[in-house]
């Protein structure tokens, strides 16, 4: 069964994206904790991080890494933080948050409502870095 992440990748549900390899996705959060969350996911269908094999899980990193760094350049923040916890869909992703204090990336925070309007300016602001 495919995982909401695959429908994704496949074209089947809209998304807010930001990069896009021939192995790998970001998008915008749906739920975002900030402005400017962002979903690295690789487009091989992995439950565990970790399962992924070494140079999968090497690659996924370095584009995570590039795209961090665009969000760090079009989000006013102090760093954009990194975390992997993989309990709301069962397949492999980073979440790269925007910080400007420790609580940004508390996934227990309500999480922001943002319109239509407002993701496509988001990801307007990330993609031309």
């Amino acid at each position: 069964m495919s995982t909401i992440f695959t429908k994704i990748i496949n074209g089947e549900i809209p998304c807010y994206k930001i990069a896009e390899d021939e192995n790998h996705i970001a998008i915008l959060d749906a739920m975002p904790l900030v402005e400017g969350h962002t979903l690295v996911i690789p487009k091989k269908e992995v439950d565990l991080i970790f399962d992924l094999e070494s140079e999968e899980f090497k690659n996924l990193w370095a584009f995570a890494q590039d795209v961090a760094k665009k969000v760090g350049k079009a989000i006013p923040c102090i760093r954009v933080g990194v975390a992997v916890v993989g309990i709301e869909v069962p397949h492999a992703h980073i979440h790269l948050v925007p910080l400007n204090s420790m609580q940004d990336l508390n996934f227990g925070n309500e999480r922001l409502k943002l319109s239509p309007e407002q993701y496509r300016e988001i990801q307007d602001k990330i993609v031309n870095q």
